[in-house]
């Protein structure tokens, strides 16, 4: 399948502010009340008996295997999917005859995640079922390629998720996946955005640095790495003094915040990744975790996922993003405030595209701010090392500035 389709996917979802958009999972929908055969990674698995609204009514009441009009081990009844292309379905529905439908993990641009038991196995998976969409069908099938991929190189299964197979269910991609916790976001925002102990950012800096190597080795650019898209293998946590919010109360519990009990971690996501090929200057990551290469047009590469892995490393340390933003010239002017001036040599290549955020060789800011707010949102932000300095990480950002050093050395 050609990786240019990855040009056509819309990226409208991609600038929502960190604290009010929704959430990352993914949508679905059916489409015609036919029996379809399951796919396990190419290959036939069921032939899926289809039960339509169509048929007379018969009396099951008096048959074990049939629960509120449901074959426990058959097809729901027909549903039209939702106006978006989404899936409709119901707790205890079946998915195949192997999988059955047990909770809503999560909702997003390419459809649902749920969670499901499956027969099998004897164990709960997490499933993708993408909106039955086209251009979102394709790009399930390019997830699937590179999920494949990803997973003939990792063999022990230690850095990104591992699929277990897929299956075109009434026209929706499903992709079954091994069940992890929560995202890295989803355990931040149930802690009431409370940075993450240093130790524990250094563990997940390495195993996620090593994910993006291994990435980087088959030639691989995830392109949308972000706390959402990252995910602790266990939800397991404990409670511990949180002694920068202690209050008068000793029982009040905004004295204690959560530690998870183990900082492994594991990538997910793929549907944006794309192989390294020459002249890649389409949109791509989330606003706030977006290079400046990628906003100037200036085209991507690599690099562009070592700077969304800065961005979370600082959002882990404070609790909070560090470019809340959603426009493009104020985006730019925040990365000036925070890191210094960027490289002449990038101002100097932007073409009519991003020329208006440029003036007599440097940023048009603040002269070209769309407010005043716009200009306070910029002030108000810290350098990096004074940031993390603040958010108790000053070992951490030493190391950072030390790093720094060393490369421009070379």
């Amino acid at each position: 399948m050609e990786m240019e389709r990855m040009i056509e996917f819309p990226h409208t979802h991609l600038d929502r502010r960190p604290r009010k958009r929704a959430r990352l999972g993914w949508d679905v929908v059916p489409e015609a009340p036919k029996a379809q055969v399951g796919i396990c990674c190419g290959q036939e698995i069921a032939n899926i008996p289809s039960f339509a609204s169509t048929r007379a009514p018969s009396d099951h009441s008096s048959n074990p295997l049939f629960v509120k009009g449901v074959a426990r081990n058959g097809s729901p009844p027909w549903r039209e999917d939702d106006k978006d292309g989404h899936y409709m379905f119901a707790l205890g529905d079946n998915l195949t005859s192997r999988y059955k439908i047990h909770s809503k993990m999560g909702e997003g641009t390419f459809g649902q995640v749920l969670e499901c038991w499956d027969r099998e196995k004897k164990e709960m998976v997490a499933i993708k079922i993408v909106r039955g969409i086209r251009k979102y069908r394709d790009a399930a099938m390019i997830e699937i390629e590179v999920l494949q991929q990803l997973g003939k190189h990792d063999k022990g299964g230690n850095r990104c998720v591992q699929i277990r197979n897929w299956f075109d269910y009434r026209n929706h991609i499903c992709i079954v996946f091994e069940k992890l916790g929560p995202s890295l976001y989803d355990f931040l925002r149930k802690n009431n955005y409370r940075s993450f102990p240093i130790d524990l950012v250094r563990d997940i800096a390495r195993q996620l640095l090593e994910c993006v190597a291994f990435m980087h080795d088959l030639r691989m650019i995830h392109t949308d790495l972000k706390p959402e898209n990252i995910l602790l293998v266990s939800g397991d946590y404990v409670k511990v003094h949180d002694y920068k919010n202690l209050s008068r109360s000793p029982r009040d519990s905004s004295n204690f915040k959560r530690v998870p009990k183990s900082s492994s971690i594991k990538v997910i996501d793929f549907g944006s990744t794309t192989y390294d090929r020459q002249d890649q200057n389409y949109i791509v990551s989330t606003r706030h975790y977006r290079a400046p290469e990628v906003i100037l047009g200036l085209g991507w590469s690599f690099p562009c996922d070592i700077w969304s892995v800065g961005c979370i490393l600082v959002e882990l340390c404070s609790g909070e993003a560090l470019f809340q933003t959603h426009e493009n010239l104020e985006h730019l002017a925040m990365m000036e405030r925070v890191l210094g001036p960027l490289p002449q040599d990038m101002l100097k290549k932007v073409d009519r595209h991003a020329e208006k955020y440029v003036r007599r060789g440097r940023l048009d800011w603040p002269e070209g701010a769309t407010s005043r707010d716009s200009i306070k949102a910029v002030q108000k932000l810290a350098r990096l090392p004074v940031q993390l300095d603040n958010a108790a990480c000053g070992p951490f950002s030493r190391g950072i500035d030390s790093s720094r050093a060393r490369v421009a050395s070379i």
